[in-house]
């Protein structure tokens, strides 16, 4: 398959076909040079554009997803050539931790929201790891000079930044709820209903609004359908996993176990 028909099958928009268009450039430019090659940080509902634009390219291995860590949210595809194995995140990204007093309640909007106003684009910033007076930060290789030596505030807060290792990184506890229901039906707004503890006409009217992301996109049926495996998010209240589908009990309705992130 061509690039061009490549693009027009898996960009969702003008904004989707630029990066997807960088990431086949970025293959590209590995397979050319026989030389390691890497995008910036992509959010979730982008790598996963990507992983399928790249699996119908008949891209299936000689690259990896990575995040500076196992449950990363956000990461960058790292293309390797015939002689590397495994990326090497030093040339890609690096750790910062960066401190403060605990009674000035800085949060991951904070923090963000000072980087943006230092011009730092999104896509250079991996995860962020808020503690009580401390936050690690994930970014780009060629943003962490300019932010160990530009980052000194976060509002009225002073910080003070240093580089880390990954192996330092304080990744934060996962906490999980545990939720048993039966379900009439797997379309969206009845798996959300019990996923966000809401009732399935609140649910539906959540989604048809926008607020409703389907594994990392957004959806606006109410009667889309959920599988098992799917993660639904919602903005403003988190999201969920729908870990298991059971059997149907005697009044028809579906088993399922959803496991809520908190």
């Amino acid at each position: 398959m061509d690039r061009k028909t490549l693009l027009d099958r898996a960009a969702r928009d003008a904004e989707s076909r630029v990066l997807l268009a960088h990431v086949l450039d970025k293959a590209e430019q590995c397979r050319t040079r026989n030389m390691p090659t890497h995008t910036d940080f992509l959010s979730p509902a982008e790598l996963r554009d990507a992983t399928e634009l790249l699996h119908a390219a008949k891209l299936h291995d000689g690259w990896a997803a990575v995040g500076g860590y196992d449950r990363a949210e956000r990461r960058m595809l790292c293309f390797l050539p015939d002689w590397q194995e495994e990326p090497d995140l030093a040339d890609c990204m690096a750790t910062l931790r960066v401190h403060y007093r605990a009674e000035e309640g800085i949060t991951h909007r904070d923090l963000l929201g000072s980087l943006m106003a230092l011009g730092v684009v999104r896509a250079k910033l991996g995860d962020i790891l808020v503690s009580e007076a401390s936050a690690d930060v994930i970014v780009c290789a060629d943003a962490s000079e300019y932010l160990l030596r530009e980052w000194t505030s976060a509002g009225r807060a002073k910080l003070s930044v240093e580089c880390i290792e990954p192996e330092a990184l304080a990744v934060p506890e996962l906490k999980v709820k545990e939720i048993r229901d039966t379900v009439a039906t797997l379309r969206l707004d009845a798996v959300a209903s019990t996923g966000f503890a809401m009732s399935r006409a609140k649910a539906a009217e959540l989604i048809a609004s926008g607020r409703v992301q389907l594994n990392h996109r957004e959806v606006t049926k109410p009667d889309a359908p959920v599988a098992q495996g799917d993660i639904v998010s919602a903005r403003g209240l988190g999201k969920f996993e729908l870990t298991e589908v059971g059997g149907l009990s005697k009044k028809g309705r579906t088993a399922i176990l959803v496991r809520r992130y908190l």
